[in-house]
């Protein structure tokens, strides 16, 4: 097998133990404040850094926790990720995290999905704040102020609604940045979890370009990025592209055929994001020799990444019913990736509503 099929083996294995692993909510004491900041750090630049900076200047006493999405290594996108999640919290530990945590399986669910499952772990981890970049678009102040107010800020089809009130406080799309800030308005929201006061909005820094690192990363060749990330992060991409360690554009294309090309209708209209139109366009299209063949039979869907999506959940294929459970129990487990010390660490410990704590191997 292939390094990026083990990958997706084992996590296939978690996965199920943790759908099957019961919640145990532990009623802790801490005094400490607690800082959770989601980010994939694919890989962490100096955005990711400024973030982290800012609010730990703003709370220098409090324990940064990282919460980096794990499972399957695929981004909200669909795409595989350039690093494995343990290199990712390596990088974040040795530039100032003092915990990193095992985020939901962002590239085998929809986003309101995985944003669900972010909010439960905000919940779990007892946060006290939570930072976010966003970028300064007009209408975006308003929508910063009624979230810090406590509103049910809710995205909906070209607008933005403030639930509280009944008011639509933005006609229009926002792009990707400050959607999730109003996705997480939304599900925290839904789970009942008071976020009044606790985000840190901060401003994103121009002179980054993801797709400049990404050219670098596949040539080898830092010389055009060395001023849009730490050194540390071009460190471990060094190291790891000496080890054969980059998964990006890596797929288990075999399964992801296996599964096009064999399941049956009601198998493949029962997998996460798919629905019976999905399903037919498929079976009637195939078999499939590649996977290029395999996306032009895949539907356009609402996201401009569904095709990425679908290829996925092919490759990871659950059933929906499965990822609701999933979902309906997160987090089962609290995985800890990476912690700077042992008393960062109790204090972790100490600190989140969550009895299940394992050290990820």
């Amino acid at each position: 097998m292939s390094k990026v099929s083990n990958i997706l083996a084992h996590d296939m294995e978690l996965f199920y133990n943790d759908l099957n692993e019961d919640y145990k909510f532990s009623h802790t004491s801490s005094d400490i404040n607690l800082i959770a900041d989601f980010t994939e750090y694919n890989p962490l630049h100096n955005g990711h850094f400024h973030c982290m900076k800012t609010a730990k200047h703003m709370f220098p006493n409090s324990l940064f926790v990282a919460i980096v999405p794990g499972l399957f290594e695929r981004s909200g996108r669909g795409i595989p990720y350039i690093l494995p999640r343990q290199l990712r919290a390596e990088i974040a530990i040795s530039v100032g995290a003092d915990i990193v945590v095992e985020g939901p399986p962002m590239g085998i669910m929809g986003s309101g999905q995985y944003s669900l499952c972010l909010c439960k772990m905000f919940k779990a981890l007892n946060t006290d704040f939570i930072p976010r970049g966003y970028k300064p678009v007009e209408g975006m102040d308003e929508i910063l102020k009624r979230i810090n107010m406590g509103h049910h800020v809710a995205p909906k089809p070209y607008k933005i609604v403030d639930k509280t009130t009944g008011e639509i406080i933005l006609k229009g799309k926002l792009e990707e940045d400050n959607y999730v800030i109003t996705s997480f308005s939304n599900s925290l929201s839904k789970i009942g979890f008071d976020f009044k006061d606790k985000f840190i909005f901060v401003e994103r820094i121009g002179g980054v370009s993801g797709t400049l690192i990404r050219e670098s990363i596949l040539n080898d060749n830092f010389d055009d990025v060395v001023d849009m990330m730490p050194s540390k992060t071009i460190e471990v991409l060094k190291r790891e592209i000496k080890n054969n360690s980059i998964i990006y554009g890596i797929r288990d294309v075999e399964k992801i055929l296996d599964t096009a090309n064999n399941y049956s209708f009601e198998k493949l209209s029962a997998l996460n994001l798919f629905n019976d139109k999905l399903a037919e366009n498929i079976i009637e299209n195939r078999p499939f020799t590649n996977v290029d063949e395999l996306q032009d039979a895949i539907l356009q869907g609402f996201s401009s990444h569904f095709r990425q999506r679908v290829l996925s959940i092919l490759e990871n294929p659950i059933p929906k019913k499965e990822i609701s459970r999933y979902i309906e129990n997160y987090p089962s487990v609290i995985r800890v990736l990476g912690y700077k010390d042992d008393d960062s660490l109790e204090k972790f410990k100490n600190k989140v509503n969550n009895e299940n704590i394992s050290l990820s191997t």
